[in-house]
């Protein structure tokens, strides 16, 4: 029984099969080999127009009714044409689709069932295979991954246990697929690699981090050099709106409040608006604010740990008892 079926125009009857103009529109003018024939082009047809220049051949089997590069949404449907009809697109070619990650210029990803005779055909197709299709796939134009099992699936592709784990705070921190839905899918579809590192990954999510410069502060910066946890996404009123600072030490005796700016989305104009505005709500409020970037806490989080220390110490933390740094940039 197949997994997911999706009826193609060579297998439904006559008076059933879309028009010629139909198909062509729906598949941005990429066919199968059988389609073809479906439609009356004949082996030697199907070979007079590529030599002719008319047509090109993209992937065994699939081709395009037009000449020069191919759209991304021809490569798509190029690539499932190719894999067979359980074919979904996966991994990063599912985490565009979904808005997960921007589009890039990169293969297109597809999972394929382990019986299926497709493999990569690069620089155009990368090829992955489950057992598990059944269970993963997301009935969409173009099909694809469900969310959770992609942000997985990329997770698993990483090349260390540490890149998954910032990779799984990421994505479920800033898309709308819910913590619990990706808790549930490892519980259900353990990955086969970096399992504990994605848990560790959800955890932290659960725990307040929202992406992976706040996970770099508080490894690399906090617990490396022995300074006090702050309290993660602490809410803050500013011009009657709720926002939320990264890390606050207020719990800690200190009004101290440290902002990690990792987006890109802080260049925007409304978003440099409304950091003036909780700057200087800051400021009347009388909070010191200290300011971090990814280069800052991930090259040299020593020089970090150093100034929020001295904040901290000024707006009155007591550090009795705090915990020993473990930072080998500084022990060596």
């Amino acid at each position: 029984m197949p997994l997911h079926r999706r009826w193609s125009p060579d297998e439904l009857p006559d008076p059933a099969r879309p028009s010629w103009q139909v198909v062509l529109d729906r598949q941005h003018g990429v066919l199968s080999r059988g389609q073809l024939r479906a439609y009356g082009h004949s082996k030697a047809d199907l070979a007079a127009n590529v030599e002719a220049g008319r047509w090109q051949r993209v992937l065994p089997g699939v081709y395009a009714t037009f000449t020069g590069p191919l759209p991304r949404p021809a490569r798509l449907v190029a690539a499932l044409l190719y894999g067979g009809k359980d074919a979904v697109l996966s991994h990063h070619s599912a985490a565009e689709e979904s808005g997960l990650i921007p589009i890039a210029d990169r293969p297109v990803e597809i999972t394929v069932p382990y019986t299926s005779s497709a493999v990569s055909q690069l620089p155009l197709v990368l090829v992955h295979r489950s057992r598990a299709l059944v269970h993963t796939t997301l009935e969409a134009t173009p099909p694809r991954t469900r969310g959770p099992d992609t942000i997985l699936d990329l997770a698993v592709s990483q090349e260390t246990a540490r890149k998954a784990t910032l990779l799984v705070v990421d994505l479920v921190s800033r898309s709308s697929i819910s913590l619990e839905s990706v808790e549930h899918c490892v519980t259900h579809r353990p990955p086969y690699r970096y399992r504990a590192a994605i848990r560790k990954g959800l955890g932290l999510v659960r725990n307040g981090l929202m992406s992976a410069l706040e996970v770099e502060y508080l490894e690399l910066v906090e617990d490396g050099h022995g300074l006090p946890r702050g309290d993660r996404q602490t809410p803050v009123a500013v011009d009657g709106k709720t926002l939320w600072e990264d890390v606050t030490y207020d719990s800690h005796g200190a009004a101290v409040t440290v902002r990690l700016d990792g987006r890109a989305t802080h260049a925007m104009a409304d978003v440099a608006f409304r950091d003036r505005r909780r700057d200087n709500a800051a400021e009347i409020a009388g909070r010191a604010r200290l300011v971090y970037g990814w280069t800052d806490v991930h090259t040299a989080p020593c020089a970090v740990a150093d100034e929020v220390r001295q904040v901290l110490l000024r707006e009155g933390w007591d550090p009795t008892g705090h915990r020993e740094p473990t930072c080998k940039r500084c022990t060596s």
